[in-house]
């Protein structure tokens, strides 16, 4: 019975060594496996065959150990080794790796979720992220204003070449120095048109019918309903108003509403508080145009510019009888809308006050843009300490008017004058120094950070967040199923899969542009190839030796 249970013993050698063999060759074959991780085999002893338990001792004599016979051994296990695999550059921005816990989620075209290492990543035909296999990699999308989505895992796509987007300008900054020492700007520029009366010869008012405007000394009226009246030509600092129409009996019927029209046409700012009293009126039977204080708002209505009708005939001329005064600056610089539509805006800083330790600016908004009448998109003012440093801007915002336009409306812009000082200076000067809008633009490339958030760079120079990648985690990664195509299911003993953004609770970070190597230790791999068949040799060789004593026993029994 000794030698029957001795060739059992070495087939049970023999069995173990092959199942090493067999895991230290998977382990070799998969020595340049991306993620790949390689497994061991761990060995228990079989059953043993008792000939005594031992006695105890007594106080005759000791006890004695128990005597036993091992059969064999057997697999205890066949464990997966999850160290990290060294990194390896490959400047591809789609590839990626994980340093520390957590696996990539995947989806299968089956729909099923399944887990890998492998971030050797590629983008598809529709723009998706997917695996050499086409499973689509799995994150966190974006809302239409490029906001992430916590906790909706999604396909990832990254849009190069199909995305495009703009952003609407929300903050302006400016910069420059403005000549606090300047003149205060008092008065604004005071234009007069010729004497007017109505049908009765006597001196117009502001209530007097513009179909009823004569010249003095009689004559055909100068307009009638339907007429045309086109502003074209008339100048705001040297700068032209753009073009209006005001139609007589539609836009308006009397003098008071043609008034107004031309106030809001070159941009009069008429709000409460501000210097020279500007604000169209009727003095002595003549239509007068007062605009605003500082030399940079003075206004100008050449000869011929007011046109009713588009014909050559000039209802109005208007001479100037006061010029515009006052240390005052100008520019102009380029905002967006929400659909990217750039915009230009004019910026008229005027000198408004002066005390022994401050001084105060205000700021003249406009813009040809604005989808309304009104020219003029806000007014506010700057206050400077003794030092010529900005202190406050209680009012700092300006608003152009998108109406109809298919963007949203209005866009409101904060301005900021922080930059900006009053000092002693010959000449002021102004300027934009930042704005945080940009045109339309078309995706061109991306990045992707430690946190796994993909960042898009856009053609406009744009960057917007437009995804990120999730981590699956497990209370016992060694208890996860491993499949074909570098993937892992989810196991009895692997524990739920805790999917959440990198970097997040025990997560590993994202390292873009690498790859992670399979963790296989090639030089213990040898080693324990040359230990297993080592001790398959040995095991064969128990098996040889029970043969030969066996046929000694047969070659007894024919004696």
């Amino acid at each position: 019975m000794g030698l029957t249970s001795a060739l059992f013993t070495g087939l049970s050698g023999l069995n173990s060594s092959q199942f090493r063999l067999d895991i230290i060759g998977d382990n070799i074959a998969n020595i340049n496996t991306t993620g790949f991780k390689g497994s061991r085999t761990l060995f228990q002893s079989q059953f043993s065959r008792t000939l005594s338990a031992g006695t105890k001792p007594g106080s005759g004599q000791g006890g004695t150990n128990p005597v036993q016979i091992g059969l064999g051994s057997t697999i205890g296990t066949i464990q997966r080794s999850f160290t990290p695999g060294s990194v390896e550059t490959t400047g591809v921005p789609s590839d990626m790796s994980i340093e520390g816990d957590g696996f990539f989620v995947l989806r299968t075209p089956e729909n099923e979720r399944v887990f890998s290492r492998d971030g050797a990543f590629t983008l598809s035909a529709d723009n998706r992220l997917i695996t050499q296999d086409g499973f689509f990699v799995q994150g966190y999308g974006v809302n239409s204003d490029f906001e992430l989505i916590p906790g909706n895992i999604t396909d990832l796509t990254i849009p190069i070449g199909s995305l495009t987007t703009a952003r609407a300008t929300d903050t302006v900054d400016m910069n420059g120095t403005l000549n606090s020492t300047g003149a205060i700007a008092t008065q604004g520029t005071i234009l007069e048109s010729q004497a007017l009366e109505d049908g009765a010869a006597a001196a117009i008012t502001g209530a007097t019918l513009l179909s009823d405007l004569h010249n003095t000394g009689g004559g055909p009226a100068l307009l009638a309903t339907g007429d045309v009246i086109t502003v074209n030509g008339i100048r705001r600092g040297g700068r032209d108003v753009p073009d209006e129409q005001f139609i007589v009996g539609t836009t308006g019927t009397t003098v008071t509403d043609l008034l107004g029209w031309l106030d809001q046409v070159m941009g009069v700012d008429t709000t409460a508080g501000v210097a020279g009293t500007p604000g169209s009126t009727v003095v002595g039977g003549r239509l007068e145009i007062r605009g605003n204080a500082g030399t940079e708002n003075s206004l100008s209505i050449q000869s011929g510019t007011l046109v009713s009708n588009g014909t050559t005939q000039v209802p109005f001329t208007f001479s100037e009888s006061q010029a515009a005064t006052g240390e005052s600056s100008h520019t102009s610089f380029v905002v967006y809308d929400s659909l990217g539509t750039p915009l230009n805006v004019g910026l008229t800083m005027v000198l408004e006050s002066r005390s022994t330790s401050s001084s105060t600016w205000r700021y003249y908004g406009t813009s040809a843009d604005d989808t309304d009448v009104r020219f003029d998109i806000g007014t506010g003012t700057i206050d400077f300490d003794a030092s010529g440093q900005f202190v406050s801007s209680p009012s700092n915002s300006i608003l152009l008017s998108r109406a109809n336009s298919g963007a949203n409306d209005p866009v409101s812009i904060a301005l900021d004058f922080s930059r900006v000082s009053g000092l002693n200076t010959a000449q002021s000067s102004l300027v934009m120094n930042f704005q945080d809008g940009f045109s339309t633009g078309t995706m061109i490339d991306y990045s992707i950070g430690q946190d796994g958030i993909i960042t898009g760079t856009f053609s406009n120079g744009l960057n917007q967040v437009i995804g990120q990648l999730s981590v699956g985690t497990f209370a016992n990664p060694a208890g996860l199923l491993s499949r074909s195509n570098n993937v892992y299911f989810v196991g009895p003993n692997s524990g739920e899969a805790r999917i959440t953004p990198p970097l997040t609770l025990g997560a590993g970070k994202i390292s873009a542009g690498t790859l992670e190597l399979s963790n296989v230790d090639l030089s213990r791999e040898f080693i324990n190839l040359i230990t297993s068949s080592t001790a398959f040799s040995a095991a064969s060789r128990v098996i040889s030796t029970s043969d030969q004593l066996l046929q000694e026993l047969l070659l007894i029994a024919r004696r």
